[in-house]
């Protein structure tokens, strides 16, 4: 089993000079302690005008800072918006990521889920999918030798070399992001990595996984001339303290985070309220004064807990063969110090008991090969993105927020 790291960036109000810089700074350093304790991945979403959110939309610069700061951790672009970003600018971005880190780009592909981000870049919820289709047709011809051109209903590309080329051949590895089940089929179909931003039990897990695995076994269809990438990943909320307790009381900023994903996607489109309309975080604050229970009951869902007790967890993950386990540190208010200090004891307590599974790597081969052959389970169970323990959120008239 791997292990990867994952970054929106999170900032909630209210905000302060130089919170940005902090923010920053602080998750490139994480990511050097990540580096160095021997995790596989980091993960990295591209955001635009999510406030308290996400503060990441150009996830490419710092990516390229981290790779000057890491050795051995692969960059992931978890993942770039192929609606709002032109074809040749992101083949571009990911060669050069690819060249700076020597070789350790991963190329997540997604469309955004809101309008907040797409209407401003000419693009809509009922044509996104096309878009994101068209644009890997477009984008995996540049990155072979010589010149290519693309002209389609949603990109018009006259012949053009896009220099340079990515270090790996013939191109990083490729993932699809996946809020969804069939999302998850989806990118199974395509032979693109699944990265799953669902919060799910085991049960659950184990059911996606067969899914995307018959997708991409019996189901593949490929949307242009690349190389398959069969790998399953889930991200999780996570936490890892001394005890069950002080883990818990360390990571509020998890609760924080569903508080948010549930707020906004109870709109229409995911439209995000106007600017400096909400305060996310006073929000999150009154929901938590008025259902204690429920947050208590989110906390004890995810790697949140001991080391026994996340490894506890773990093997039940990695029963449902799950290729990597992303883990979701930096969220909320979260403290740069509890996120480093749980860095390091998961990496020291808990790791090293999942690093080697061999009984993993049979069954992978197996399956790809046909010969070990899925059941069709049936999904309809699992199909909640957030798991029984989520937080639940009904929004209520949203509160002005603080201006700064």
């Amino acid at each position: 089993m791997k292990f990867g790291i994952f970054y929106e960036l999170q900032l909630p109000r209210p905000w302060q000079a130089g919170g940005e810089l902090k923010l920053y700074q602080d998750a490139l350093t994480q990511l050097e302690t990540a580096d160095r304790l021997g995790y596989d991945h980091a993960w990295v979403v591209e955001h635009h005008f999510l406030e308290e959110y996400s503060h990441s939309p150009v996830p490419e610069s710092f990516l390229a800072a981290a790779s000057q700061r890491t050795k051995n951790i692969r960059l992931g672009h978890g993942i770039i918006q192929l609606t709002t970003n032109h074809p040749a600018r992101v083949a571009e971005r990911v060669a050069v990521l690819d060249l700076l880190s020597n070789g350790r780009c991963e190329f997540g592909m997604g469309e955004s889920a809101s309008i907040t981000e797409l209407e401003p870049f000419g693009r809509d919820m009922e044509t996104k999918k096309d878009v994101f289709e068209e644009a890997v047709r477009a984008i995996f011809p540049m990155f072979k030798e010589g010149g290519s051109e693309h002209h389609g209903k949603y990109f018009d590309i006259p012949l053009r070399n896009v220099v340079p080329k990515p270090l790996q051949k013939p191109h990083p590895p490729l993932w699809m992001a996946c809020s969804q089940l069939p999302t998850i089929e989806r990118a199974g179909q395509h032979g693109f990595g699944a990265l799953g931003f669902q919060f799910v039990s085991a049960d659950a897990a184990h059911a996606w996984v067969h899914a995307y695995y018959n997708a991409i076994t019996k189901r593949l269809k490929k949307l242009a001339d690349y190389q398959i990438n069969p790998n399953m990943a889930l991200v999780s909320f996570f936490m890892c303290a001394k005890t069950d307790e002080e883990a818990r009381a360390r990571a509020d900023g998890a609760t924080f985070f569903q508080f948010a994903l549930r707020f906004y996607g109870a709109a229409q489109n995911r439209q995000r309220p106007a600017p400096g309309t909400v305060n996310m975080w006073d929000e999150y604050n009154k929901w938590k004064r008025d259902n204690p229970q429920a947050q208590e009951a989110a906390l004890r869902g995810g790697l949140i807990g001991s080391p026994e007790t996340i490894a506890k967890k773990l093997r039940r993950f990695r029963s449902s063969h799950i290729d990597q386990v992303i883990l979701l540190n930096q969220a909320g208010k979260n403290s740069h110090e509890h996120i480093c200090d749980s860095l390091e004891l998961f990496a020291r307590e808990v790791m090293p008991e999942f690093r080697s599974d061999p009984e993993h790597d049979a069954w992978k081969a197996g399956v790809m090969s046909g010969a070990i052959k899925l059941e069709e389970i049936d999904t309809e169970a699992f199909t909640d993105r957030y798991g029984k323990l989520a937080v639940s959120v009904a929004p209520t008239k949203p509160s002005a927020a603080a201006v700064g």
